[in-house]
Formats: C-alpha cells, sequence, structure tokens
C-alpha cells in the first residue's frame, strides 16, 4: 500500500512539473460554457475517485486520443463520454476502462516533445447524439497564423485555481507562427515541429491546467492536444498543443493495425 501511495505520488508531481516548466494546461481561461453536449467527441479522463484530471477525444468507438503527460496509469482512469457537468449524473454519459495506454515512442517528458497519446478502452462507446468521434486532419496538414481554433475543457478559468468549474468550457484561440512562438521574448526555441501555439498578443484567453489531452479544434478537426504552457493566457506565452497532424500515420496505424492483427488471428 505504501509503494502505491509513493506511486501515485510522484506521478501527481509529474504532472504539476510540466507545465511548470509549465504547469500542465487545466481549465480554460477567459473562455465561457460551450453549449448542453454540443462537443460529442469531448471526453473526461477521471481518478477512480471520480476527480477530473485530463480531457481527451473520442477518435474511434474502442479509442481516445490525449496527451501522453496524462498517463497515471491504466488501472487509475475512468474515461467518460457524453458529459456536460463532470461530477453531476445527467443520464448521457458512458463508462470505460482503458484496456491499454499507447504513448507515442517519441515522447520526452523533458521537453514535451510527441506528447500525444492513445488510450484503447475495454468496450466500445457507443456513438449516439451525446457522442460522436473526433474529425481529424491529414497527415502534415498544416495551419496559418491567425486561423482562430476553439479549445474546450473543464480546467481551472484561472491560474490561481480557484473554483473548479463543473461545466465544460471553451474559448477562441489564433494561431501563433512558429517562429514568432520559438523568439526569444517567448519560448526561446522550445518549440518543435511536432507542437502547435495559440493564443492572442494581448494574453488573457487559453487553456490551463486541468485542460490537459483536451483538443483544439480548426475548421472542424482536432489539429492540437492540450500539452503544456508558462502560466495560463500570459501574453508572452501562448498556449501549446501537440500537432495531430504530424502524428496522423501513426494515431492510424495504431488504431487499425490492431484491428487488423485481431482479424487474422
Amino acid at each position: 500500500m505504501m509503494n502505491l501511495l509513493k506511486c501515485l505520488c510522484c506521478v501527481l508531481l509529474d504532472l504539476l512539473a510540466v507545465r511548470g516548466r509549465v504547469l500542465p494546461h487545466s481549465r480554460i481561461v477567459g473562455g465561457y460554457p460551450a453549449a448542453p453536449n454540443s462537443i460529442k467527441y469531448i471526453v473526461s479522463l477521471q481518478s477512480t475517485s471520480g476527480q477530473h484530471f485530463c480531457g481527451g477525444s473520442l477518435v474511434h468507438r474502442y479509442w481516445v486520443l490525449t496527451a501522453a503527460h496524462c498517463n497515471i496509469g491504466a488501472e487509475q482512469i475512468m474515461i467518460v463520454a457524453g458529459d456536460y457537468r463532470v461530477n453531476y449524473f445527467e443520464g448521457t454519459e458512458q463508462y470505460a476502462k482503458p484496456n491499454r495506454l499507447v504513448t507515442h515512442p517519441l515522447y520526452n517528458r523533458s521537453t514535451n516533445n510527441a506528447d500525444i497519446m492513445l488510450i484503447k478502452l475495454r468496450a466500445p462507446m457507443v456513438l449516439n447524439k451525446y457522442v460522436s468521434l473526433a474529425p481529424l486532419p491529414r497527415q502534415g496538414t498544416g495551419l496559418f497564423e491567425g486561423h482562430v481554433c476553439r479549445v474546450s475543457g473543464w480546467g481551472y478559468n484561472s491560474l490561481g485555481g480557484g473554483q473548479v468549474p463543473v461545466t465544460l468550457r471553451t474559448v477562441a484561440v489564433p494561431i501563433v507562427s512558429t517562429a514568432r512562438c520559438n523568439s526569444s521574448d517567448s519560448f526561446d526555441g522550445n518549440i518543435t515541429a511536432n507542437m502547435i501555439c495559440a493564443g492572442y498578443r494581448t494574453g488573457g484567453k487559453d487553456a490551463c491546467k486541468g485542460d490537459s489531452g483536451g483538443p483544439l479544434v480548426c475548421a472542424g478537426r482536432v489539429y492540437g492536444v492540450v500539452s503544456w504552457g508558462n502560466g495560463c493566457g500570459d501574453a508572452r506565452f501562448p498556449g501549446v498543443y501537440t500537432a495531430v497532424s504530424r502524428f496522423r500515420r501513426w494515431i492510424d496505424q495504431t488504431i487499425y493495425g490492431s484491428f487488423l492483427r485481431c482479424s487474422r488471428q
């Protein structure tokens, strides 16, 4: 029991460290509540005690896309789809335990590069008017600076924390060029080709602690996964997202390669 408690403490410290370079993104800053059940592919990753800690996107009835730093171990996670107010039963929720967690082989906890993970569910989610699949971009598809996207989640609505909102929130943020995001006034070269930056020059609107793993949606497709940053809503430091289009081939091979192997057995 003591070893288990030590392990859980280490995982929680890791999650805090990702964004304390860089506290991990948690809740939406400067946004507003989403319309009920309007973002049907978003899921809540919850601990076995029912505490929301990360977001994700349902990309297949059996698979969820999220951030690699949200990995606290398959036995400690419950996936909830069709949710709007976390910790309130609304009758639209579906629950599933992970079968396995697949982090990208290039994921680097120190640099946050390739911060992406797929979760295979033990049982499939049922697609209905509350739960649907997230559209993904093609491999290598890029975004122009200034393109307005939308990030959503159940994270804190201020860096200082305060009361955790239970209702799904969303905010629009424009894409920031890698050159500007990598400038000496911002992340000073720490943004890799596998990352996307998004935020306003004036700050004030961002993902924050608890939004990690959630979707950044551009032109109707999940182009980004909430990954890391420096504070929340800071004018100098836009939010940083894993660039999904850089990993589309890996996503397809992981999901559909798995099904092909099963069909041949």
